[in-house]
């Protein structure tokens, strides 16, 4: 493949470089943001429900892993639109619209009172958010040439890490509002702010940022390197042609979306990523309730161990990243950390009893549930380009993350039934297996020929 350096015998960086080193500071830290904030909407129920469940009658584990699920459904039928409008039209205004209405439709999830109006909310919260991630997905692919893309898309996706770091000491402070705790034998009332309880708050709190980020998203986006004036001209121009050169490289290019859709890999893609969705998000939604269910613990003492996992995940997911890139290899980069992720589920429930290694096996399984999407988001665009790329990855993941339902549905109704959590951590270990197993056979995204004058930016 051709790629434009700086000349034999030139000091400092080429064009290229420069527009490559300037794209990383312009474009990520915003999404970053927005991405984190997508997360903590789509995922503080799981801190909410420790008091929801409390104040709303009927709310029992089986409604709240329904209604987590029943996201994905709204999620999954706009996914493939919103790609294609990335690709089509404008990113930011795509990506615009849907932060605001999301963040909306996750203030709204405070004033439901019944598990049908839960259920209700959750729906169009999914709705609201579809086509975001895989929006973003490809609209890296049009700033970032492929020596580039799986560490940009590992800073992207480490924002959901970060979010679970910070998120849940916030949201527990938030929880304390309208409760009563006792601290060293005093009791002490947490009165509530304009009639709304500390559950309330947390889904308010979230939704708020969503709608401000994104009127930034609208102003200071561009759609592509052309548009934007913080690019020299010569930097805009190579920038581009590189893109336009990889484009032109792979087969893909020629494929029509119906044939994308039809195409071996991409099904094999979507039931991969449906099996690891899966054991992510079950282990996600559920694993305050596992640990306060295991070892009654108290609130400060859940939201300060379920920082551990996010924290494991930050650093690992920045290797993988890095390390993929370096080695221009993805397979192995996504088959390792989910296999690594399903034998540490497959031994969490025989550790029952000892927090510390119960604890070890969460962090280890939430580490891999997160590292390998770098290098997973990188295997479509190994034969795919344009149309056909940005739609596959919709569809990869508006299908895939209908585990995303299964997941907290399926560990809530067994626990509902047996009273336990090891049936549910069970299934979410042979589901990450079977994702693991996928991605071996496929045998896609095997280590690439490095060429000489490969230089990442600084």
């Amino acid at each position: 493949m051709t790629t434009l350096s700086a000349p034999a015998g030139s000091s400092g960086p080429s064009a290229l470089d420069r527009a490559r080193r300037k794209a990383y500071w312009r474009v990520l830290p915003l999404l970053f943001a927005a991405y984190g904030i997508a997360y903590a909407d789509r995922a503080n129920v799981s801190i909410a429900k420790l008091t929801m469940t409390k104040d709303l009658p009927g709310f029992d584990n089986a409604v709240i892993g329904f209604g987590a699920g029943v996201f994905f459904w709204g999620y999954f039928l706009l996914e493939i639109p919103g790609s294609i409008l990335v690709e089509k039209w404008s990113a930011r205004k795509v990506l615009c619209r849907i932060m605001i209405t999301w963040g909306l439709m996750a203030a709204l999830t405070a004033v439901v009172k019944t598990p049908l109006q839960f259920y209700g909310v959750r729906f169009m919260l999914g709705l609201a958010e579809a086509g975001f991630f895989p929006g973003v997905v490809v609209y890296l692919t049009h700033w970032f040439p492929s020596r580039d893309r799986t560490r940009a898309l590992a800073l992207f996706f480490v924002a959901t890490p970060v979010t679970q770091i910070l998120s849940p000491k916030i949201s527990n402070a938030l929880l304390r509002i309208g409760t009563d705790e006792t601290s060293n034998g005093v009791s002490v009332h947490h009165p509530a702010w304009l009639g709304l309880q500390g559950w309330q708050w947390v889904y308010i709190f979230w939704g708020i940022p969503a709608v401000v980020l994104g009127g930034m998203v609208f102003f200071l986006l561009k759609d592509r390197p052309r548009d934007a004036a913080w690019l020299s001209p010569g930097e805009r121009d190579a920038l581009e042609q590189q893109l336009a050169l990889e484009k032109t490289s792979r087969g893909g290019s020629r494929m029509t979306l119906l044939q994308a859709f039809r195409h071996p890999k991409v099904l094999w893609l979507i039931l991969a990523y449906f099996c690891s969705i899966t054991g992510s998000y079950g282990l996600e939604f559920f694993l305050p309730s596992i640990l306060q269910r295991w070892y009654g613990l108290k609130l400060d003492a859940i939201t300060w161990l379920i920082i551990l996992p996010p924290c494991l995940a930050l650093v690992t997911q920045l290797f993988i990243g890095w390390n993929s890139d370096r080695l221009r290899e993805r397979r192995f980069h996504t088959l390792v950390p989910l296999s690594l992720a399903a034998l540490a589920l497959g031994l969490a429930p025989l550790t029952a009893g000892h927090l510390t290694l119960t604890v070890l096996c969460f962090m280890v399984a939430f580490a891999g549930l997160k590292s390998y999407l770098p290098a997973f988001w990188s295997l479509p665009n190994l034969f795919l380009t344009d149309v056909a790329a940005a739609g596959t990855i919709g569809l990869i993941n508006s299908v895939g993350n209908l585990g995303g339902f299964f997941g907290p549905a399926v560990l809530g109704k067994v626990e509902t039934i047996t009273g336990s959590f090891t049936g549910g951590l069970y299934y979410l270990c042979i589901s990450v297996g079977c994702s693991a197993l996928i991605i071996f056979l496929l045998g896609l995204g095997r280590q690439e020929a490095k060429p000489d004058h490969f230089r990442p930016p600084n």
